[in-house]
C-alpha cells in the first residue's frame, strides 16, 4: 500500500467518525424523550409559547387582561386619578399614615434608596444624578415647598416632566412615607429638621402613636381606591395551606 493511499484512508476514517460524532451529538437533537406531554403541556400556559396558537388573537397563548380589571391583591396600587391630573390628586388624596417618628425614619430609608440620587440628601436638587441632569428642584423653594401629600404622591406614582414613574417601585404605602418625609425636607433643613418637624405636627421626637392631623387623615373621594391588601405586592391573600407549627 502507498503512502498516499495510506494517508487517504486514514482521512476518510477521520472524516466518517467526526460526521458519525457530530449526528450523535447534535445540539437540537435531544434524543429520544419519555412522556413529551410531560415537557409540552397539551393545554395552552399562558407564559410557554410553543407553537401558535389557533384559538386566541395574534397566535399567543398570554391574553391581554380585560380592561378596568386589577390584579388580586393590587387595587390599593391604583387611585383612579389620571396621571396627568395632579391637581386633582392634591385636591383628594390625603395621606392614610400617621406622621410619627417612626413613619418618617422609614420615608427617609426609602427616599435614599429611590430618591437621593436625583433630589439630594438634603432635598435641594444637587444629588449625583442632577449633577449631570440639570433641573432637578429644591424641595424648599418656590411652588415646590408648598407641594401636598397628595400631590407628591401622585408624582411618585406617575412622574412628571423628566422624572419617570415610580409605581411599580414602592408600593402605596411607600409612597405615602416617602411623601411624609419631602414634606419634611419642605422645610430647608435637611434631615436634621425631623424633630422641628414633629413638634410641628403635635408629635414629641420619641413619639409613635397616630398622629391627630386632620389634613392627612382618612382617604376620601378617589382615594378610597387606595383601601385594599394590608401586604401591597405580595398577593394580598393570607395562606390557606394550614398554620405554621412552633419550634421547640
Amino acid at each position: 500500500m502507498t503512502h498516499s493511499l495510506k494517508l487517504g484512508l486514514q482521512a476518510s476514517a477521520l472524516l466518517f467518525a467526526s460526521v458519525l460524532g457530530t449526528g450523535c451529538n447534535r445540539a437540537d437533537d435531544p434524543g429520544v424523550e419519555y412522556a413529551p406531554e410531560m415537557y409540552y403541556p397539551i393545554p395552552y400556559e399562558p407564559l410557554k409559547q410553543l407553537n401558535s396558537n389557533t384559538i386566541n388573537p395574534m397566535g399567543i397563548n398570554q391574553r391581554t387582561p380585560v380592561v378596568g380589571t386589577v390584579p388580586l391583591g393590587k387595587l390599593n396600587y391604583y387611585s383612579h386619578i389620571p396621571k396627568d391630573s395632579v391637581g386633582i390628586a392634591e385636591r383628594t388624596l390625603k395621606n392614610p399614615q400617621a406622621y410619627t417618628k417612626d413613619n418618617l425614619q422609614e420615608g427617609q430609608t426609602l427616599y435614599v434608596r429611590n430618591c437621593q440620587h436625583c433630589h439630594g440628601e438634603q432635598g435641594d436638587g444637587q444629588g449625583p444624578v442632577a449633577a449631570k441632569f440639570k433641573g432637578v428642584p429644591a424641595y424648599s423653594a418656590g411652588a415646590y415647598k408648598t407641594m401636598n401629600d397628595g400631590h407628591i404622591y401622585h408624582v411618585i406614582q406617575w412622574g412628571k416632566g423628566r422624572m419617570m414613574p415610580h409605581g411599580s417601585q414602592v408600593n402605596p404605602s411607600e409612597r405615602w412615607k416617602i411623601a411624609m418625609y419631602v414634606r419634611m425636607l419642605q422645610q430647608g433643613k435637611g434631615p436634621d429638621g425631623m424633630t422641628d418637624f414633629l413638634k410641628s405636627k403635635g408629635q414629641d421626637s420619641g413619639q409613635t402613636s397616630e398622629s391627630t392631623d386632620s389634613q392627612n387623615q382618612g382617604p376620601v373621594q378617589e382615594a378610597q381606591a387606595d383601601k385594599a391588601s394590608d401586604t401591597p405586592g405580595q398577593g394580598g391573600v393570607e395562606a390557606r395551606n394550614g398554620t405554621a407549627q412552633p419550634q421547640n
